[in-house]
């Protein structure tokens, strides 16, 4: 037995050996690797997630579209030669008998100039909180002074958009106006903090504009559009006080379009005391395509307004695919019927889709309009639209 024993000591000891130093040796070879090997830095992604501080605006994840800052000039400084992006200039303003090429430097310094030089002269009256439109002695009106001008081709099918719900978020409004082309018409909220500014910007960008009227809904006050809601059971003096505190909060729009407003849609007599307030002002008058539009345009037609109706709302479903859809009838309309209207909020996946689908639209056979062509088109250039 003892002599067994020691023939049976060396097998045992030699694997343990053997295991040791192999772990040894990969101990050392994975320590010379981590000294050898050049410190890497962290790859940071084209676009990141932040938790905003208390107050700061929220930043959105949107179309990364590159947008040519406006040239801004010293307050007071216009020329009242000058008139709204797409009208051709004189060769004592450019030198030329055209105007730039769109996206140059002297092009966006004319369309910064333009957008300043509102309002215009004898389109205005003093009203409670600004400058509140009216039609000019000589039949100027501004719905026709503050229009996108635009030189289409009557045989193709048009399609104008409105954008709305802008001035409120800053990263939203910005989207909007610097990724979408110029010819979508963008609609702002009458509380939004530097409401001027932003549709200045939005001018300076090619951008026609629009306000939003706030109008009352079905489940209002639990649903509050705010302090100067417009209101189905409110006499006709405090509606229309109500109308030009929210007309005069800026200047330079076209026209107006609701926002909300279930309720007061089916008070007949209540809206057409604002749609004819509206028209005796000179302003072209939308609605957003929510909820059953035969009653605004019965309202429009007892006031002998003209309106336009939006044929689609594109994201009542806020979703890439059914925003697509929306879109896809707005050609069928376009062809049907020579034109159509479709009307969205700036969200982020609004922006992303109406990019997309623009920037192959005339190779399909289309044009895209401001929704004042549209309008003009509907009312036969100047009569009703209901």
């Amino acid at each position: 037995m003892p002599a067994r024993q020691t023939q049976d000591t060396p097998p045992l000891r030699n694997p343990l050996i053997a295991a040791v130093c192999l772990l040894a040796v990969m101990g050392a070879a994975a320590a010379a690797i981590i000294f050898l090997s050049p410190a890497r830095e962290p790859v940071i992604g084209a676009r990141t997630a932040l938790t905003p501080a208390p107050g700061e605006d929220v930043v959105i994840d949107v179309a990364e579209i590159p947008a040519a800052s406006p040239v801004m000039f010293a307050e007071g400084e216009s020329d009242e030669t000058l008139s709204l992006p797409g009208v051709r200039e004189t060769e004592d303003v450019l030198g030329g008998e055209v105007e730039p090429p769109p996206g140059s430097n002297a092009a966006r310094a004319l369309a910064a100039q333009r957008a300043a030089n509102v309002p215009h002269e004898g389109l205005y009256e003093d009203g409670p909180g600004g400058p509140l439109p009216v039609v000019a002695a000589d039949g100027r009106r501004p719905s026709e002074a503050y229009a996108r001008p635009f030189d289409g081709d009557d045989s193709t099918p048009a399609i104008a958009i409105i954008v709305g719900g802008l001035g409120v978020s800053a990263s939203l409004t910005e989207a909007a106006i610097d990724a979408l082309p110029p010819e979508i018409t963008l609609s702002f909220v009458p509380y939004a903090r530097d409401l001027q500014s932003w549709m200045d910007r939005a001018r300076a960008a090619g951008h026609e504009v629009m306000i939003e009227l706030p109008m009352e809904p079905f489940d209002y006050p639990n649903n509050d559009p705010g302090p100067h809601t417009l209101l189905s059971d409110a006499s006709e003096a405090e509606n229309r006080r109500r109308l030009h505190w929210l007309l005069s909060r800026s200047v330079g729009y076209f026209g107006v379009t609701n926002y909300l407003g279930a309720r007061l849609a089916g008070a007949e007599p209540a809206l057409g005391h604002i749609y004819e307030e509206l028209d005796r002002r000179g302003l072209a008058i939308f609605h957003d395509g929510a909820g059953r539009p035969g009653s605004p345009a019965a309202a429009a037609s007892r006031a002998r307004a003209q309106l336009s109706v939006a044929d689609r709302v594109l994201d009542a479903d806020p979703s890439t695919r059914s925003i697509d859809a929306r879109l896809l009838e707005l050609e069928a309309l376009a062809i049907q019927n020579g034109n159509a209207l479709g009307s969205g909020f700036a969200y982020p996946v609004t922006v992303d889709a109406l990019v997309s689908w623009t920037e192959g639209l005339e190779q399909r056979g289309y044009q895209l309009a401001p929704a004042s062509h549209v309008a003009r088109l509907r009312s036969g250039g100047s009569g009703q639209d209901t």
